[in-house]
């Protein structure tokens, strides 16, 4: 059962959608899941395919647009910040914890891309986080960025500086498309990120090809992989894609080894948007996430 629901978020409204277990017993207390998107994604871009598993497989799962995004409240549209997503995550769990059908004792998070980053810093610094499910994971760093494309990175930078300098004279943000035809600047460069998101534009008219500047400012400065180590002794899995045209899968295997146990990897043959709707790379993410949830937070 599926319904929409609405939470604040530092005097926002966070919009999403709240899936309960068709058959969770009267007066019983489910372990829950708080799902989002990568960058600049929305929920109707395939969440609701994994929404429906974990749902099924016995969660109160949570999934959400961030602020500034799809049904969201926020202006300007198209801010992606790293923290403030880290805050929407927090306050989701907040507001679902205080539901009378939720144990606020097993909680779980998911994330995947941009949102698999952000899953890892919530973790690091939230307690009430029990389990951690990172999907192809942003699991960079400054560093890491710099390095995938040293050229490239550099001249954001100049933009990311011009753009700064405007905003502080009163100019309104600057703007740079997600995706793009080959050839044409934009923040997402690899061929299947123009397919997946052009092609799931009919599912999720509210997906805007835009982001602000601003937003790869602070992506540039966000590391969710130096304390990664003190998630642990909570259970962490990430799940990678051996083909990942966005993030060097090395950067995310050694971001890996530095997280603690207990924790576990699921590497992929397959690229980094594949695991949302093609088979075999979607079943086994999702399967192999449920069951890392049952086994870490239980199920009703």
């Amino acid at each position: 059962m599926r319904r929409d629901i609405a939470f604040p978020s530092k005097g926002l409204l966070c919009r999403g959608w709240l899936y309960q277990p068709d058959r969770l017993p009267a007066g019983a207390r489910a372990p829950s899941v708080v799902m989002a998107h990568g960058f600049s994604a929305v929920k109707e871009q395939y969440l609701a395919n994994f929404a429906e598993r974990f749902s099924a497989a016995g969660f109160i799962t949570l999934v959400f647009d961030y602020r500034f995004l799809g049904a969201s409240e926020g202006e300007p549209r198209g801010q992606v910040l790293p923290l403030e997503q880290a805050e929407d995550y927090r306050n989701a769990l907040t507001w679902l914890s205080r539901l009378p059908q939720v144990d606020p004792e097993r909680l779980g998070i998911w994330g995947t891309s941009m949102s698999g980053g952000i899953v890892l810093w919530v973790a690091e610094y939230d307690q009430r986080v029990k389990a951690v499910v990172a999907q192809m994971p942003a699991a960079v760093n400054w560093q890491t960025r710099r390095h995938a494309g040293e050229e490239r990175f550099d001249l954001l930078g100049r933009l990311i500086l011009k753009d700064r300098l405007a905003r502080y004279a009163g100019e309104s943000p600057g703007r740079i498309k997600v995706v793009a035809a080959p050839g044409e600047f934009c923040a997402l460069t690899p061929d299947d990120a123009y397919e997946w998101f052009t092609g799931s534009r009919e599912l999720a008219p509210s997906w805007r090809n835009e982001v602000t500047l601003e937003s790869l400012e602070k992506m540039r400065e966000f590391d969710p992989i130096s304390l990664i180590r003190i998630i642990a002794p909570r259970p962490l899995l990430m799940i990678v894609a051996e083909k990942d045209s966005l993030l060097p899968y090395d950067a995310l295997l050694a971001a890996y080894e530095r997280a603690g146990e207990p924790k576990a990897l699921l590497p992929l043959p397959c690229g980094h948007f594949d695991v949302y709707f093609r088979e075999p790379w979607f079943g086994q993410a999702c399967g192999t996430a449920a069951a890392w949830f049952k086994e870490h937070l239980g199920a009703s």
